[in-house]
């Protein structure tokens, strides 16, 4: 059984240690070509480290030719393995610095699939050469809008023309062009509770925005008397976690045909739900053009390519091209060219697939923590089904922000549920946390059996 002491450093993680090692066997001959590898269950066992992890670092080498694998056979090193050129990587620091924090509060997407993007890059700069430089259409390439429609119709079930797919440098961009799209006279309504940064881009863009109050369904439609837009994250809120059923969607369909207003759907992680398909988008209940589509690659690849899009209806389409036009495309046509093949090829649904695995995983991990920590008869777990966060529902008479402190002196950094509210927060929230486990570090969870009893 192969055996590795693996290191992990920043920039370095687990798996890429794997990936390191079995290459550079690979590579001297250690193992040899048609050499058959431990399947992944095996050597996550005898190394001791998830089954994800070793799934990570076998799709790497096959992706880059040194592993092939044959259906429910498993992985061989390929013939050509030995002459392949080896790819140039930073060199692993010999004492990562400790981190000591368990951070439940901030998600931070894993796993980049970095050989298939940048052979895939290099594929496209080849192929297109000088076409690279020349303008781009200020709503994004035809190639990638048209990649995202046949995306959007096999995940989410919506029929969508490329024509009506705008391209942005991230939603922060595209939520400043619906500002002057609809018009700042517009009275915008947020969740509340919700994400404070989509609250402080409108208040920045100069229009009024106001809470929209919610239970256990989503956004109340009579709380919207004074609104022209509402925005909102029916699939999966954010941070409660609710799910709108369809019955208050339709409801809130009404409402924007009675208020001559638009709703901004933002399908900001639809990606990641876990034990069923996620319910379908909002868009395809709209028959009249009031549902602005949104989504990002920030959640499902990474926010440092910047590559976010919005699906107009057609009459808000013929004003957009009338009145913003003007301007220039705000993502390089490298990265939009590669993500169109990314998409193309079917990787970004491997990835996803992927990547579903392993945060459920990740989200199970935490989970059997929590449960099995000294206070665990005072923990209800909510909304744990989809994304990468959940609510845990703590019973303790203690403020939130003294709950708050009290994980902190142990380490774990966490936000009271109460914290995402712009106004009064009612007396149900107390004692409610918010938990999210895409960028924590894993071996920090044992900081949970060391909090006191509450």
């Amino acid at each position: 059984m192969l055996t590795y002491e693996l290191k992990k450093a920043p920039g370095v993680p687990l798996y890429e240690a794997l990936y390191r090692c079995l290459r550079q066997d690979i590579q001297t001959g250690k193992l040899p070509a048609g050499s058959k590898l431990p399947s992944k269950r095996a050597l996550s066992e005898h190394l001791k480290i998830s089954k994800i992890t070793v799934e990570a670092a076998y799709g790497q080498l096959v992706d880059q030719g040194f592993l092939y694998t044959r259906e429910k056979v498993g992985y061989f090193v390929s013939a050509e393995a030995h002459s392949l050129p080896q790819p140039a990587l930073p060199e692993i620091p010999e004492t990562p610095p400790a981190q000591d924090i368990l951070d439940l509060t901030a998600n931070s997407p894993a796993h980049f699939p970095f050989s298939v993007w940048s052979r895939l890059h290099r594929q496209v700069m080849l192929d297109l050469g000088e076409k690279l430089l020349q303008p781009l259409e200020n709503q994004g390439c035809s190639a990638l809008r048209h990649a995202i429609a046949q995306h959007l119709s096999a995940f989410r079930g919506m029929q969508v023309n490329p024509q009506n797919i705008i391209i942005g440098a991230g939603t922060d961009f595209l939520y400043n062009l619906l500002m002057q799209l609809l018009g700042q006279d517009k009275i915008y309504a947020v969740e509340e509770p919700g994400y404070e940064k989509i609250r402080k881009i409108y208040a920045a863009g100069g229009v009024r925005c106001i809470g929209a109050a919610m239970d256990g369904q989503g956004v109340l439609p009579n709380a919207l008397e004074e609104a022209n837009i509402l925005h909102i994250s029916p699939s999966h809120h954010f941070p409660t976690g609710i799910v709108t059923p369809m019955r208050r969607r339709q409801e809130l369909l009404d409402w924007a045909e009675g208020a001559d207003g638009y709703i901004i759907e933002d399908d900001y992680d639809s990606e990641f739900r876990f034990h069923a398909h996620p319910m379908a988008a909002l868009h395809t209940l709209d028959r009249r053009g009031r549902v602005i589509y949104m989504n990002s690659f920030s959640k499902s690849l990474t926010p440092a390519i910047r590559i976010s899009y919005m699906v107009l209806p057609d009459g808000l389409l013929e004003i957009y091209q009338k009145k913003l036009s003007f301007y220039s495309g705000t993502v390089p046509s490298f990265e939009q060219y590669t993500l169109a093949r990314f998409l193309n090829l079917g990787y970004f649904d491997k990835h996803i697939n992927r990547m579903r695995r392993f945060y459920k995983a990740r989200r199970n991990q935490v989970v059997a923590a929590l449960q099995s920590c000294p206070w665990r008869e005072k923990l209800t777990i909510l909304e744990q089904d989809a994304g990468l966060h959940f609510l845990v529902q703590v019973d303790t008479a203690l403020p939130d922000e003294q709950l708050a402190e009290l994980w902190a002196q142990q380490g774990i950094r966490v936000q009271p549920l109460s914290g995402f509210y712009h106004g009064s927060v009612p007396a149900t929230v107390r004692g409610k946390l918010v938990i999210n486990y895409s960028g924590l570090n894993e071996k920090e969870l044992s900081r949970f059996q060391k909090l006191p009893c509450l």
